[in-house]
Parts: structure tokens; C-alpha cells; sequence
């Protein structure tokens, strides 16, 4: 397997280079945890130069720790936060002014020290945002921070036995809004109405396995699958695809642990190229790709390679120009073909035992990467790897970066900072 390796190139200190885009940017929408088409990929340039006190449109000192990404809707901003031991929601106006705060009742404590009561991020059609808590606490409020409707899935359910935190996000398909609980024997995806939030299905989704593989942090993806809305989710050493309507099965397949060694939870989410579904699994030991072949269980026809020298523990992929670019959990980026899972190419960021715990975002032809210790990592995917800046923004970090408009939102353990002069 040929690997070009491109070493730092072009660092500039701490980054101070100006990448200000001429054109008009859209207006500010980011739905969901990785954007409007959940990919992290966005066309508008950001900047690629700034440190904590140049280049700063704005700042606000957040009310407690949280690690879920904020969503945009037009003119405000809205993320999950603790606010003196309770579950909270905060919105801001585009220029950090703050327009409301909602506490649903008390938080839940986390376990891993890098985890928070909030790590799944909001979800918003523009109406209602949904929120989902450590807590069991899952919510609908209106962008004026009224109150719609709540539940507690632990008391519906059965309580989280979880080794670790939540992480999965809830997502939109036709009027239901989604919820994967993977934990265990107790695993189950589940649909309520958007509006009413009444329960309109929910499906038993547990398969044997090893210790710790039944237990999952992912977020379904959806998309149009022969005609008709599906869930795909990731989980339990099985890649399934939900019939919207009702939740039933339309696919299955596994494969993906046959020795079935243990600890190996599923963390980053899989990343979809045409009808080519790229799994990352192992704990960062594998790469896998399956095609959407078939009905039913289709575990022998739908594999098509597998790599055991790659992949992704925590952070998602992402699919940029055709290609799957791996952000590794120490320093690497690589370049995978999704066609036969060859290595394109290898960049390397900086060495170093702090993980990325945040996933990746693409805009223009620049990746951005966060690593846990707050620094921040721009690269030109231009012609090459290249470097271009790394700006240590002093504050851990483990939420994905969200482009506004022409600028850029970085979430950290205390600040949510908003950078570039340009809306």
C-alpha cells in the first residue's frame, strides 16, 4: 500500500494568518451535530488564523461544563449546559448576547473525567430543539425557551447501565424525532412525535456479544434508502437500517468482531459514501466497508474490505471530495479510498499522548481538528497536507467546531468563543 506522508509544513506559531472569504456566506443553519446533511462539510471558507485574543468576534464564560455542540438556526444559538447541578439549555443571539436559559431538573454526575452531564448535542427543525441528558431527561423546547414536552427514558425503560457516559444525539426523520439507546440487554431504538412528544414506536435492538461491545455511543444517521426514510444505526457489532415508520428491521449485518474480543465499544460514528456505509471500530484498530446490498440479514454479501491497521476510537470520519479522512485519536489524518480502503495519504498534526475526542469539520479546503487539550488544528487539504496554523485556545475542548456563516464556534470546558470579524 503506497502512503505519501506529509510532515508539518508552513506552522505559523500560533497561527495568526488571515483566510477571510470574499463571497457571501448563507445564513447560519446547523441543525444537528455535524451539520444540515450530518457530514461536518461545509463549502464557506472560515478562518484559519486567529489565537484567544486576536481575530475574536466574540466570547461568553459559560454558566457550566457540557461537551455537546451547539446548533444554528438563523439568529440564535442553542446548547446544553450544566447550570448549578441541574440539566440546562442556553440560547444566544449571533453577536453572544444572551437570549434565554431553561433548566429541565437535576443532572447526573458523569464517570469519565472527560465526560459531562450533556455530551449528546441538540437537534432543531427550526421550531422545537430536542435535548437528551445523562439524567434520563429528554426534551422539546420552542427557540423561545418554552417548555413543550419531557420525559425520562430511564423511567419509561429501565435505568442507564452504561460502562461510561451517554454520547448518542437524537435525530430528525419525517415528524418523529429518534433516540438510540444502546446499553446492554436493555438496547432499544425509539421514535416520538416531534410536536406532541407521544411515543410512537420503539424496538428491542440487543444482540450477544462481547463485554462492553453491547454498549454504544454513536448517533443513527438517516437517510432515503428505495424509497423510503430509514435509521441506520451502528451498535452491538451490527450495522442495521430501521424502517422509519414503525422501526422494523429492513437490514442487518454483522461481522465486525469475530473474534469477539472484548472492550471494544462502539464510539465514532460510521460515515456513508454513495451506497458504501465506512465503519470505524477496535478501539481505532479497524476500518470496515459494507454496501447497502440485499434485505434481511446480509452479513456474507454485504462486506467488502476491512482494514486492521487504522481507524477511529473516538472521532467520526469524515467524507470530503470522495475520500474518508480518518482524524486518528493522537496525530494523524488519513486519507482512505472508499473503493478499496487503500491509503491516499497520512498528515501528521502534532505528536502527542492528548487524544481528539471531538470529530473533524471540513470547510472550503481546510480541516479543522480539536484537540482535547484545547488546541486547535487547521489544515489545507489544497493539492496536499499542509499545517497551517495550531492555536492552543488554553481551555480543554471536546465538542465539534460549527462553522457561522463565515465564522467559526469552538466550545470549550468554560467559554463558548465565536471567531473571525466576519458574519
Amino acid at each position: 500500500m503506497s502512503v505519501r506522508r506529509f510532515a508539518m509544513v508552513g506552522l505559523l506559531g500560533l497561527g495568526i494568518q488571515s483566510g477571510w472569504p470574499d463571497a457571501a456566506a448563507p445564513a447560519p443553519r446547523w441543525p444537528q451535530w455535524r451539520g444540515p446533511n450530518g457530514n461536518a462539510v461545509v463549502e464557506t471558507a472560515l478562518p484559519t488564523g486567529w489565537s484567544p485574543t486576536s481575530n475574536i468576534a466574540w466570547k461568553v464564560a459559560l454558566p457550566g461544563p457540557g461537551n455537546s455542540t451547539p446548533v444554528v438556526w438563523d439568529d440564535r444559538i442553542v446548547l446544553t449546559v450544566a447550570m448549578d447541578g441541574q440539566d440546562g439549555v442556553l440560547a444566544l443571539d449571533l453577536q453572544g448576547r444572551e437570549l434565554w436559559r431553561t433548566r429541565l431538573g437535576p443532572s447526573r454526575p458523569p464517570k469519565h473525567r472527560s465526560a459531562s452531564s450533556c455530551n449528546p448535542s441538540p437537534v432543531t427543525d427550526g421550531h422545537l430543539v430536542w435535548v437528551y441528558f445523562k439524567s434520563g431527561t429528554f426534551a422539546a423546547l420552542t427557540l423561545d425557551g418554552q417548555l413543550r414536552w419531557r420525559v425520562n427514558i430511564e423511567e419509561l425503560f429501565g435505568p442507564d447501565e452504561l460502562v461510561w457516559d451517554v454520547g448518542t444525539s437524537p435525530v430528525l426523520v419525517s415528524n418523529l424525532v429518534v433516540l438510540s439507546v444502546m446499553n446492554g440487554p436493555r438496547s432499544y431504538l425509539a421514535a416520538w412525535e416531534r410536536e406532541s412528544g407521544r411515543l410512537v414506536w420503539r424496538v428491542p435492538r440487543a444482540y450477544p456479544c462481547a463485554y462492553e461491545a453491547d454498549q454504544g455511543y454513536t448517533t443513527p444517521m438517516v437517510f432515503e434508502f428505495r424509497g423510503r426514510d430509514v435509521v441506520l444505526v451502528w451498535n452491538a457489532e451490527h450495522l442495521t437500517l430501521h424502517d422509519s415508520r414503525d422501526g422494523h428491521v429492513l437490514w442487518d449485518c454483522g461481522g465486525f468482531n469475530p473474534d469477539q474480543r472484548p472492550n471494544w465499544p462502539p464510539v465514532a460514528s460510521p460515515v456513508r459514501v454513495g451506497e458504501r456505509i465506512v465503519v470505524p471500530y477496535g478501539r481505532g484498530q479497524r476500518l470496515f466497508a459494507v454496501d447497502l446490498v440485499g434485505d434481511g440479514e446480509v452479513t456474507t454479501r454485504a462486506h467488502r474490505w476491512v482494514r486492521t491497521d487504522t481507524g477511529s476510537y473516538v472521532p467520526t470520519p469524515v467524507v470530503w471530495n470522495g475520500r474518508i479522512l480518518l482524524l486518528r485519536d493522537r496525530h494523524q489524518v488519513e486519507c482512505i479510498r472508499p473503493e478499496d480502503g487503500s491509503t491516499e495519504w497520512v498528515g501528521l498534526l502534532e505528536r502527542s499522548s492528548v487524544p481528539f475526542y471531538a470529530s473533524p469539520l471540513v470547510a472550503g479546503d481546510h480541516l479543522y481538528a480539536v484537540r482535547e487539550d484545547g488546541v486547535v488544528f487547521v489544515a489545507s487539504l489544497r493539492d496536499e497536507f499542509r499545517l497551517v496554523s495550531r492555536i492552543p485556545m488554553a481551555e480543554p475542548m471536546r465538542a465539534t467546531p460549527v462553522p457561522l456563516g463565515r465564522r467559526l464556534l469552538l466550545r470549550g470546558s468554560q467559554t463558548l468563543w465565536c471567531i473571525g470579524q466576519q458574519l
